[in-house]
């Protein structure tokens, strides 16, 4: 398997697929691919994983891609931004609901509950998120620009809500309420930080979907009463 990203800030994803190699994404997912490229759709591994995929934010069904003969299949991404692979050599991820694009290998997809309750209510991030494990590669949506740290032990990113992708599963997440009357009521950055600490990777992204919607709802018109 072999896979090339190509779009600038409309990114795709093509990957060229041998004979008997396949590729999974959510449904839907596909943008285009060659003949004789095989669909076939599940739950993924049962009801359970079903369930989970749709708290997440993913659709409910799985579809695995299987090349019969050499060929390729393209994942195009559904918001300005960008595309990540994640690399997974037995380790596992956290990733905010709805960044799965698609996955190669030996991957199992569950929900990933963060350590700190009261981070994801509170924290913006969303208390459930979807955990990747396994052996191979993953494809991320991002929004905007992807922004990558390696945090040392017991380093610490304070994030705005809504701007974390993805962590590896050994750096915690937990809130940090904003000081000062003042700092909340006009500094416009909402009650609660999100802090990401270390060790482990980060990725942030530069234009969430969420803070886009909102700027541009300011533009909308609205019929008044």
């Amino acid at each position: 398997m072999n896979y090339r990203i190509e779009g600038g800030s409309l990114p795709v994803v093509i990957i060229s697929l041998t004979p008997g190699e396949a590729v999974n994404c959510e449904s839907g997912a596909m943008s285009w691919m060659t003949a004789g490229i095989k669909m076939s759709t599940s739950t993924g591994g049962g009801i359970g994983k079903m369930f989970g995929r749709m708290v997440t934010g993913e659709s409910a069904m799985l579809n695995t891609y299987t090349a019969e003969q050499a060929g390729e299949i393209a994942f195009a991404s559904s918001f300005p931004g960008s595309i990540k692979v994640v690399e997974l050599n037995g380790n596992s991820v956290l990733a905010q609901k709805g960044a799965f694009l698609a996955s190669f290998g030996n991957i199992e997809q569950s929900i990933g509950v963060q350590k700190n309750i009261g981070g994801g209510f509170f924290g913006g991030e969303g208390f459930l998120m979807q955990r990747f494990s396994g052996t191979g590669l993953v494809f991320l949506e991002i929004d905007g620009t992807a922004i990558e740290y390696d945090l040392q032990a017991g380093e610490k990113m304070v994030v705005d809500t809504g701007y974390t992708v993805m962590m590896d599963s050994t750096v915690s997440l937990d809130i940090e309420t904003v000081k000062g009357v003042k700092n909340v009521l006009f500094g416009g950055e909402g009650l609660f930080n999100t802090t990401l600490t270390g060790p482990g990777h980060i990725i942030l992204q530069s234009m969430p979907v969420s803070s886009t919607a909102m700027v541009l709802y300011k533009y909308m018109p609205h019929k008044s009463n």
